[in-house]
């Protein structure tokens, strides 16, 4: 009797539990299916591409295969000046997101703009692509494939905007998620007091096609989700991730200086025990100032690193 009265109890638990992840899981992602991509949401699947984290494209979370956000202010296949423009490159072999493989996953206007005027649908992996956001004239908005509309080809971009102008946020969501920055860090401020010091929380459609989310489970670090927009300085998050005691004294944070690699942008070895031993002296008051951050090379994983975080407004 004991034991019958312990497998009954056993599958009701069972249910009980299937029946609240069903509800937490399920009809969430049910939700948001049925809504329309937000730009924003577009803006996250674009710039971080395929899912982010383990997957057989980077299973070392190395940062590859991801594409790139490019400032453009030129037409790449005419050289002219344009009205600058956000464009996503995705080069040769880069796995596009979800909303370009499955637009379901756009909702029922955004995929049926992004198909039909957008293009979406010509999309083709083995030859890459330029993607833009564009909006119709009721203000949906809608991903538009620029190599078929416009003939955008991805080297062209790439080269017509230069380094300066191009940001490699998708490679950044990566090391994001591999540090564990999310750890600390919140990507969804509530719908409370949160509104007035990390700004507005998000919206249904601002989801679409995005894996992960990295939202984050705890918060022992501000929330995240528009630094961005309250400090752009590249600078002070050099100094804040080489060593967060250079603009908080009193910070948890752990330093990331070893994400500047080997050489700075000079090409000049990078001294780590020499930096230490200058900032133990600032620290002791032997120094009057603290010893200067290396400035971080191009293909640097901390530049990565930066140009995501900036990139969350």
């Amino acid at each position: 009797m004991d034991f019958r009265e312990y497998k009954i109890g056993s599958r009701m638990f069972a249910v009980a539990l299937g029946g609240s992840m069903c509800l937490t899981l399920l009809l969430p992602s049910l939700d948001i299916a049925g809504v329309d991509a937000t730009s924003i949401s577009m803006d996250k699947q674009l710039s971080a591409g395929y899912e982010t984290g383990w997957n057989v494209y980077d299973p070392l979370l190395l940062g590859r295969h991801k594409p790139m956000k490019v400032l453009l202010k030129a037409d790449p296949t005419s050289g002219k000046p344009m009205e600058p423009v956000y464009a996503y490159v995705y080069e040769k072999g880069t796995p596009f997101p979800g909303g370009i493989m499955h637009p379901d996953n756009l909702g029922v206007h955004a995929r049926d703009l992004s198909l039909s005027v957008g293009k979406i649908g010509e999309a083709r992996n083995a030859e890459g692509a330029v993607f833009l956001i564009g909006t119709d004239d009721q203000k949906r908005v809608y991903i538009e494939d620029a190599t078929v509309t416009k003939g955008w080809e991805p080297d062209a971009v790439l080269r017509t905007a230069g380094d300066e102008n191009i940001s490699h946020a998708g490679a950044g969501k990566t090391l994001f998620v591999r540090e564990g920055c999310w750890w600390c860090h919140t990507l969804l401020p509530e719908q409370t007091q949160d509104w007035q010091v990390f700004g507005a929380p998000p919206m249904l459609g601002d989801f679409n096609g995005e894996s992960p989310t990295a939202f984050g489970s705890d918060r022992k670090a501000p929330d995240l989700l528009h630094v961005g927009s309250r400090n752009s300085s590249r600078e002070w998050m050099m100094l804040h991730f080489y060593n967060p005691r250079l603009v908080q004294p009193h910070s948890i944070m752990p330093r990331f200086d070893y994400l500047w690699g080997v050489l700075d942008a000079n090409g000049q070895k990078i001294d780590y025990n020499k930096w230490d031993a200058e900032f133990d002296a600032y620290r002791a008051g032997k120094r009057d100032v603290p010893p200067d951050v290396p400035t971080y090379a191009a293909n640097s994983e901390i530049r990565w690193l930066i140009d995501f975080v900036l990139n969350m407004k």
